[in-house]
């Protein structure tokens, strides 16, 4: 198994010492906070309140350690946000009118891109939004599937499978916004072609608190009749559950660990060819 770093230098290459030396950026300990705009790229929805305000506490306390990184929007003096959106509205909270900033030349893909990996670094990222930004990587800049997978350290299965949750119906889609909802279980969900099915299917996992490995039986029930029966839905083994997640992490597949009688077996889900193939290589 593959032990690198999920993600390459990251925001690590960007305030290095060295780099701030360069004509390409600069540092600025004592910036103007009002010139700063938010990054019209930020993958990110949505930022818990609580959380902000235990960070302004904290730049009250200690202020602002690692410098934002902007860039020039070209326009009245004013610069683009390019990393450090949790820190920009917090210093705001706390009511400071200067902070420390490195200065970089950045393209719009460039301003995505440095925002996403941050994002992913700290595993800030609902897969919601993670869907959104790969989308938005290949609709606005036309970047691959397979380029996207390179640039944040996953599979390309896997950065499909988020894409694929952009076709969840918009009130499941709230649910996996606010955590109702794994990504585990809206990719089960999808297996639901009918809409008002999915929505009515999303809805009792949600009430029921099913686990993932729950709701595929749900919807192998409601696709083909069959399945486990509903009073076995809510029972669920911690242990299996807990070693269903692992895999499906590390193989980028929803994988299911079932115990029976005797042992048990593991069942991994996979849609095409190309992902059956990727499956085999990543296994052996």
């Amino acid at each position: 198994m593959n032990n690198s770093p999920r993600l390459g230098k990251g925001l690590a290459a960007l305030i290095d010492a060295n780099e701030i030396d360069n004509s390409a950026s600069a540092y600025d300990p004592s910036f103007d906070i009002n010139r700063i705009e938010p990054n019209p790229y930020q993958p990110r929805m949505h930022i818990d309140p609580e959380e902000l305000i235990e960070i302004a506490d904290s730049i009250r306390e200690k202020g602002i350690i690692q410098p934002l990184i902007i860039t020039s929007a070209e326009t009245d003096g004013k610069y683009f946000l390019i990393a450090g959106e949790r820190r920009l509205r917090a210093a705001q909270l706390a009511g400071l009118s200067k902070i420390p900033v490195v200065i970089k030349d950045s393209s719009p893909q460039e301003m995505l891109e440095l925002a996403l990996i941050e994002n992913l670094q700290r595993k800030d990222l609902n897969p919601l939004e993670e869907a959104n930004a790969f989308k938005q990587m290949t609709d606005e800049f036309g970047i691959s599937q397979d380029q996207i997978a390179k640039k944040v350290g996953l599979s390309r299965v896997a950065v499909t499978n988020k894409i694929r949750l952009l076709h969840l119906p918009k009130e499941v889609k709230e649910d996996v916004l606010n955590e109702k909802l794994s990504e585990g279980h809206a990719r089960a969900l999808l297996g639901i072609k009918d809409e008002t099915s999915l929505i009515a299917a999303a809805d009792l996992v949600v009430k029921r608190e099913m686990s993932v490995r729950e709701t595929e039986a749900l919807v192998r029930k409601m696709n083909y009749g069959r399945g486990t029966s509903t009073k076995t839905w809510k029972k669920s083994d911690k242990e299996t559950e807990r070693y269903s997640n692992l895999l499906s992490k590390r193989l980028g597949f929803t994988a299911s660990v079932v115990k029976m009688s005797k042992g048990g077996k593991v069942v991994i889900r996979y849609n095409t060819q190309d992902e059956l193939q990727e499956l085999v290589n990543k296994i052996i």
